[in-house]
């Protein structure tokens, strides 16, 4: 067991992956040789602390430029630092390479702030909030296993095609977890909803899922025992977590009270986040699915307070109606009016809420937002998590409850918004 574990994790098994999708490693073998020829060994160590690579002599003292060189590295973040981000390769084959690309960033912030208004606006927002909570709580587990579990992304032979998420730690890949939560969630909560082929959806769902969790491998960002420990943590959440949100959401939705349970159980979740040892971005982009969440929420139980909400006509499943050209008209008329509310929405809620949380705390905006990311720097730490909570619940409340209203104003909502509880 311990045999197959270690393979799974070897950064020699995410090399293989990648030459098979067309990395090509130019030199790899002669530059290693070469080193080792002058007498250097060249020894990838992982910190528990930062990513850090370090370059030692076989017994010998290290030289002048060696011990610069160490204390420059020791400065530096891992993605700039790490040999493997200087290891030259070559993309052999444009196609692999598009579609993983495009196939990582399904489970990017762009993504999300496109796919969940426009669900919500143009498909259903009762199966859309049940999937967002779904995603809410899949993240959260996720992105709080990296931190406990501290196991570092692959390193050196492994090329990183991407730098983005260098920061955070690799175990289990919350990626791979969206890969499932998202399209399985979509597809279990509209099964019975909507009149479509069941087979065709999961053929869809497993296609989703696949380029996803092969564009990490692809990438160099996840070792395959990050892949399956994500796949394998995500479904056993799922099993209770589905037929819990589809109650919880109702529940919220209709009580009186739980706008403050709401707020209380997200700013608890933020605040007792574990402590990783390190800064990285994991507990920011936890905060935003929390708040976007909660957001949502408040915004459905608003409708229903305010009696917006009806019961639909006629009960499910509903057949799909493909729009007109009337109706293509009304779609993007509310995707471009929405999304251009939503940057709106992100751009003043920073802003305002930045210098707000700056003043209460009596430091200069400028320069605590120059100053460095570290779990010392207790005051950004602070300002980052509120502005990210009261953005990000904007964006959501206004997605689930502002936006529609205006669409329904200006006649070009979708009528059934309404009675879907």
């Amino acid at each position: 067991m311990t045999a197959t574990i270690e393979y799974l994790k070897s950064p020699e098994l995410v090399v293989k992956i990648q030459e098979f999708f067309g990395i090509d490693y130019l030199g790899r073998t002669e530059k290693i040789d070469s080193a080792l020829h002058n007498g250097y060994e060249w020894e990838y160590r992982q910190s528990s602390e930062k990513n850090r690579v370090k370059k030692i002599t076989n017994g010998s003292t290290p030289s002048k430029n060696d011990e610069s060189s160490s204390n420059s590295d020791r400065k530096q973040p891992t993605e700039k630092s790490d040999r493997s981000s200087e290891e030259p390769y070559r993309v052999t084959n444009k196609f692999w390479y598009y579609l993983f690309m495009i196939g990582t960033e399904l489970g990017d912030e762009i993504f999300y702030a496109t796919f969940i208004p426009l669900w919500f606006w143009n498909v259903d927002s009762a199966v859309g909030r049940r999937v967002v909570m779904v995603w809410s709580a899949i993240m959260y587990v996720g992105q709080t296993l990296k931190d406990v579990i501290r196991w570092p992304r692959p390193s050196y032979p492994v090329s990183r095609l991407q730098k983005k998420w260098a920061l955070e730690y690799g175990m289990p890949s919350t990626h791979a977890m969206v890969s499932v939560a998202i399209p399985f969630s979509v597809l279990i909560y509209t099964y019975d909803r909507y009149i479509y082929s069941i087979s065709a959806g999961l053929a869809f769902a497993l296609l989703w899922c696949t380029v996803i969790c092969v564009s990490r491998l692809y990438l160099g960002m996840h070792s395959v025992l990050d892949i399956i420990a994500g796949l394998v943590l995500v479904v056993t959440l799922m099993i209770p977590l589905i037929p819990i949100v589809d109650k919880l959401d109702y529940i919220i939705v209709t009580s009186y009270w739980s706008p403050i349970f709401v707020l209380a159980i997200s700013i608890m979740l933020i605040v007792f986040y574990p402590d990783s040892g390190i800064w990285t971005p994991t507990r920011g982009d936890t905060t935003l699915t929390v708040s976007v969440c909660a957001g949502i929420e408040i915004g459905a139980w608003l409708h229903y307070r305010l009696g917006d909400f009806s019961s639909p006509a006629n009960p499910p499943p509903y057949e799909i109606i493909w729009p007109s050209y009337a109706m293509l008209g009304m779609l993007l008329m509310r995707t471009v009016l929405g999304l251009c509310c939503i940057v709106a929405t992100r751009a003043f809620g920073k802003s305002i809420s930045y210098a707000f949380v700056c003043f209460l705390l009596g430091r200069d905006k400028n320069k605590l937002r120059r100053s460095e990311n570290t779990l010392e720097n207790k005051n950004k730490i602070i300002v980052e998590l509120s502005y990210k909570f009261f953005t990000y619940g904007m964006i959501g409340f206004n997605t689930q409850y502002m936006l529609p209203t205006v669409f329904k104003l200006l006649r070009i909502g979708r009528p059934d918004f309404y009675t879907e509880i």
